[in-house]
């Protein structure tokens, strides 16, 4: 009796790797679209309030990240320290600006960009939990270490400009322009992913972008009040 052919392996072989690659590259695909059409076209088609969206960007965060196996390491002195001093150099320049009257001024005329909550809900709330966590948890913790893995440096770029992409709705509705803000949103997605590579952690990233975001909503905010409080120590001081 004849035994039944076997497949060589100089056969088998590539085959198996030309399956595994096609996996690959259709994790990363999908691990790509997803937050790109989450942060374009469905969330804004749930017409959600601000709460809303913060409560399901949150939700969305953590089913992405339990999915794709994020790994934030929160804890981590490394990532607190490094986030902190990026941080405080960002809230070091808000602070040169408040001081010098011509920044101060084009800070308190600036319009509040934020939804209709307080200041102090949205970046107190909003902005930590709905923006920096669930950001940070997709973007820095999952979906650049997955295309790093898949493609090695060229995941890294191809990372920081879905994050760009993911904000072009935003964009559109601030009537800001597309093309800048996907770039400008690019390279900070590009600095926020070397922070959690040189760290492990998706906390000092998560400090730093806390400190743009947080600093920008509260920058216009401080800046009419100490106007206020020189306008009113001037109404105040007895002529010389």
């Amino acid at each position: 009796m004849t035994a039944p052919s076997a497949t060589p392996n100089h056969v088998a072989a590539p085959a198996v790797e030309v399956r595994s690659r096609v996996r690959v590259a259709a994790k990363a695909a999908a691990a790509v679209a997803l937050p790109v059409l989450w942060s374009n076209r469905v969330l804004p088609a749930l017409e959600l309030d601000v709460r809303g969206r913060t409560a399901a960007n949150t939700g969305f965060a953590l089913a992405y990240a339990f999915v794709f196996r994020g790994r934030p390491g929160w804890i981590s002195a490394s990532g607190l320290r490094a986030g902190a001093a990026a941080g405080g150099v960002v809230l070091a320049g808000y602070g040169v600006g408040l001081a010098i009257p011509r920044i101060r001024r084009e800070l308190a005329g600036a319009a509040h960009r934020g939804p209709a909550v307080s200041t102090a809900e949205w970046a107190g709330l909003h902005i930590p939990g709905g923006t920096v966590f669930a950001e940070e948890l997709v973007y820095r913790a999952t979906l650049t270490p997955l295309l790093e893995r898949s493609f090695g440096a060229g995941g890294t770029w191809l990372g920081a400009l879905t994050f760009g992409l993911s904000h072009i709705r935003a964009a559109r509705s601030a009537a800001d322009p597309i093309l800048g803000t996907v770039a400008a949103t690019g390279l900070a997605g590009a600095l926020f992913d070397l922070l959690y590579r040189r760290t492990g952690s998706a906390t000092a990233p998560a400090l730093l972008h806390l400190a743009i975001n947080g600093g920008g909503a509260l920058a216009p905010f401080a800046a009419r009040r100490v106007i206020a409080a020189l306008d009113s120590g001037a109404a105040t001081t007895p002529p010389g």
